[in-house]
Order: C-alpha cells, then structure tokens, then sequence
C-alpha cells in the first residue's frame, strides 16, 4: 500500500482488512486512539471521470446529515489523497458486519430484529432528507461493541456507478436483507422466521416504515418476547478485530515518530464546491440550509416506549444555526462550519498551483504585443479546453460500458454436508449447503427438503458482486426413540437451472 509503518493521515492501519466492490477496507486507529477505519479506493474505479468528485460531494451530504442530528450512518472524518491513492478515512470501526457476524454463528432473533428496526429507521430518516443510501446488504450493516446497527458506505455505490438509487432500491435491499437472517434460524425459530419474512414482504409493498412498524408490534413472537442488543453486541465484541491483541503491540506502546508522509491532501478542501453538491446558503436535495430545519419535527417517526432507535435522542435534523450555538464543528482536516475568509492572493496561487510570475506584470513589450498574446492564449486554451473535454467523453462512455457488463448470476456448483454421520437421541443435525456462484450480483432461491417429514425450508439469499461462496445452513431437530436414515436436501430453484445436492445421516435411538 505504500503507506509507511501502516499509517495513513495519522491514521494508523491495522493487519486486518478485507475487500469490497469499492476496494480495501482496513480496521484503523484514529490521531486520537479510538477505533476506526480506512478504505484505498480501487484505483480503476476511483481514477475514472467523475468519480472522485461524486464521491466527495456523497461524502459531503452524509457529513450534514450527521451534523443535523442522524446517528444511523458510520461518520466519515476525511477524505484525502496521496499521490494516485484516493482514502476514505471514518471516525468509528467499520466491523465487524453483519456478514461477519452470520457467517461465525447463528444471530439471535432478538437482535437480528433490532439490527433490521435500527437500519430501517436510518432509511427511513435518508429518504426523508432527498436522498438514498444505494447499497443496503449484510456487508454494509456495521453492529457496533454495544449492539448498535449504522450503515456504511452510503452513496458511495451510486457514486463509483454515476446512477442515484430510488428508494425502491433501498427497501428491496432490506428486505432482502430480512430473508436472510430469517433463513439462519428458520428451523429454530420458526415464529421470528416468520416476522421477518412478513416484515420483508411489507417493505416491498408498504414500505419501511410499514415493515418497522410490524416488527415492533409483533416482537411478542420473538424468544424472550422483546427486541434487544444484548446478544447482537457479544457477537460483535466476539467478532471484531479490535477484541483481539493489537498485531503492533510494540509499536504502539512507543510514542510516534515524527514522519514525512509524502503530499497528502484532504479532498473535502474549505469553500470548494463540487458539482451537484450545494454550495453556501442552498438546501440541495431536501437537505436543511441556513434557517431551515431539515427533516422537521417527526422525519424518524415514533420509536415506541418499548424501544429506542439507534442512539438518538430526537428525529427531527437541526439546521446548521443550532449546531453552530456550541461554537464550530471540524470534520477532518478540511471542513469546517464556520464561514470562510476571502482567500489571500498567496493562498489562491497555493491552491490553484499557478505560477508565481503569471500574478505580476511584465514590463516591456507595449500594449499591442500584449494584446497579440492575450489572442494566442485565448486560442490554446480553447483548443486545450476542446480536446480534454473530448477525451473526458471518451473515458465516460467506456468506464460506463465496463461497469455495465457486470455478468448475471449463475450458480457454479451445489455442495452439501452434514456435521457428523451419526446422532443420537434428540439431537439437532446441522447441514450445510456451499453454493458456489460466478460473482454475479442477484438473488438465489432455495428449499431444503427433508425425507423424514413434509415440511420443505424455503428461503433467499442476497448474492454480491465481490463474493462467490455463500453457505445456506439447516438446522434439522429429530426426536424419539427410532432408527432412521435422514436425507436432506437443497434445491436451488432460481436462478435456472435448477440444481440440487443432498447428504444422509443416521439417526439412532
């Protein structure tokens, strides 16, 4: 990576990292020693026209969002750029994910409910605000060491693709979403399984707030009969790199070093105003300007006495004039919300990079041959100008043809095995099915069938771009005093063609 002794903006890189769609993720160490994270934007995605700016301007919005009141997003400190490398730098710990957590062990219903109330209502908040978060799977939902649910990486999907998702998009995410932890615990619980899938099929037709609503409702059916973080926050504490021993011990129980950490330069840089990103005194995409309030009063809506939502005390956004009463509020190194002087002519050349002698005037010459110069600059600039927007319209039309080619979901093989041959009296078997995919983004459908009894195990499973192994497990409880041969078997009904597995054990009592 380039980044001497793991550091990055005085930020410093742990051993732990993982790759997504945007690039390389890696659990960090903030300036002032609390958890967080960095992610090294793939270069091919980050340097293609376009990109960066979305990428700042997506950034930007989520830094107001949060500034007005919305705690249901993972903050973004900075982004900064050091040489072709582009890094998006967070003030909290982007892991361990909900992916992380499901494919350790089982999530309990009680918390898979308040992880699926928690980013409903953080959706629910963002499309309020004119805006979407674009990208809604497990790999996105961040469960923190207290058993809180925030979303990571909003906007930034639509962003790298140039597309704005409709909220549509977000509410088919969750509810796919909702199908999955369903499918971890079906044969368990088979109450919850179905709240779940009930909530996912009103986010589809009703909406989020309709399928929020009926989990809070109905959390009766759930074991113990309540939401709750509990469980959902010892899995997290169990999960997350930061339980573990630092993999820098040494080095960290040493002051730092001062270092030169080559041209590093925040993006998010005072006054600039990127396109399709307000500047001062606009509201933008229903977003709250100067005097105004955002999402008013009610943008969350009513949690209930029974349950709080993910660590706010209000709905309502404030507007920068109530943030302002307890003085100015950095975001990073670069932005900041007091308003910003006149820049001095020494700044202007400093940011602009202009050449010192170009802001004073030449002597000699006279005025006709300055006037003939003048012309001759006009032109090339002209010409200048022509040709880098030509090529800026070559560069959009391939990155669109090559990000446009993304291959359909195909299912490469079906393997299924079951933990031990043999179980005795009143054992749970647990079956495992590995489906194998093409890389393909899309959704997969799935019955377990059991020959012991007519009851088939229906189920979907979100597939993602950057993954091609996915488990589908079954929990099969058998009882009574008997000698049997049990046979389970996973059919993948879509996408076609239909392919099936099946493993068989021996059931002795």
């Amino acid at each position: 990576m380039n980044n001497p002794e793991h550091g990055i903006a005085g930020f410093r890189l742990t051993e732990h990292t993982w790759m997504t769609e945007l690039g390389n993720w890696i659990d960090a160490i903030s300036p002032d020693g609390r958890r967080a994270g960095a992610l090294l934007f793939d270069a091919r995605l980050i340097g293609l026209p376009g990109v960066r700016e979305r990428v700042v301007a997506a950034v930007l919005t989520d830094q107001r969002l949060v500034l007005g009141g919305l705690t249901g997003l993972i903050p973004v400190a900075d982004v900064v750029a050091a040489g072709d490398q582009v890094w998006l730098l967070t003030g909290q710990a982007v892991s361990p994910t909900l992916a992380d957590l499901l494919t350790s062990a089982p999530i309990e219903p009680a918390g898979a409910a308040s992880a699926l109330v928690e980013t409903a209502q953080t959706l629910i908040a963002l499309h309020a605000a004119g805006v979407t978060h674009g990208s809604v799977h497990p790999g996105t939902v961040v469960v923190t060491s207290e058993g809180a649910a925030l979303l990571s990486e909003r906007g930034l999907s639509d962003a790298i693709r140039g597309l704005v998702s409709p909220p549509e998009r977000d509410a088919a995410g969750w509810a796919a979403l909702a199908r999955g932890l369903a499918a971890s615990f079906v044969a368990w619980a088979p109450q919850a399984a179905q709240l779940f899938e009930r909530a996912a099929g009103l986010a589809g037709t009703l909406g989020l707030a309709a399928a929020r609503g009926a989990l809070l409702a109905e959390q009766a059916s759930l074991p113990g009969g309540t939401i709750g973080r509990e469980g959902l926050a010892r899995a997290a504490r169990g999960r997350s790199a930061f339980a573990q021993p630092p993999a820098h011990a040494a080095a960290a129980a040493l002051p730092p070093l001062p270092r030169d950490e080559g041209d590093i330069v925040t993006l998010l840089a005072p006054g600039r105003v990127w396109p399709g990103h307000p500047g001062p005194g606009q509201s933008g995409s229903g977003l709250a300007g100067p005097g105004q309030s955002g999402l008013g009063q009610s943008g969350l809506g009513q949690s209930g006495p029974e349950y709080a939502g993910p660590g706010q005390s209000g709905a309502g956004l404030a507007g920068p004039e109530q943030a302002g009463r307890s003085g100015a509020v950095q975001f990073g190194p670069g932005v900041s919300t007091q308003e910003q002087r006149p820049a001095t002519t020494a700044e202007q050349i400093w940011r602009s990079g202009r050449p010192e002698a170009d802001t004073v005037q030449r002597g000699g010459g006279g005025a006709g041959g300055r006037r003939v110069r003048a012309a001759r600059s006009r032109r090339w600039r002209t010409i200048g100008s022509t040709a880098l927007f030509a090529v800026i319209m070559v560069g959009a039309i391939l990155a669109w043809f090559r990000l446009s080619d993304a291959p359909d979901l195909a299912i490469g093989s079906v393997d299924v095995k079951v933990a031990k041959k043999s179980y005795g009296c009143d054992a749970t078997a647990l079956v495992t099915g590995v489906v194998v995919t093409n890389g393909g983004s899309g959704v997969i459908t799935y019955e377990w069938h059991k020959n012991l009894d007519d009851e088939v195990v229906k189920g979907t499973l979100q597939t993602r771009s950057d993954q091609t192994s996915y488990q589908l497990p079954l929990r099969w409880s058998l009882n009574g005093k008997a000698t049997a041969k049990a046979t389970a078997t996973l059919r993948i009904v879509s996408p076609e063609p239909a392919r099936t597995d099946k493993v068989s054990f021996t059931y002795k009592c």
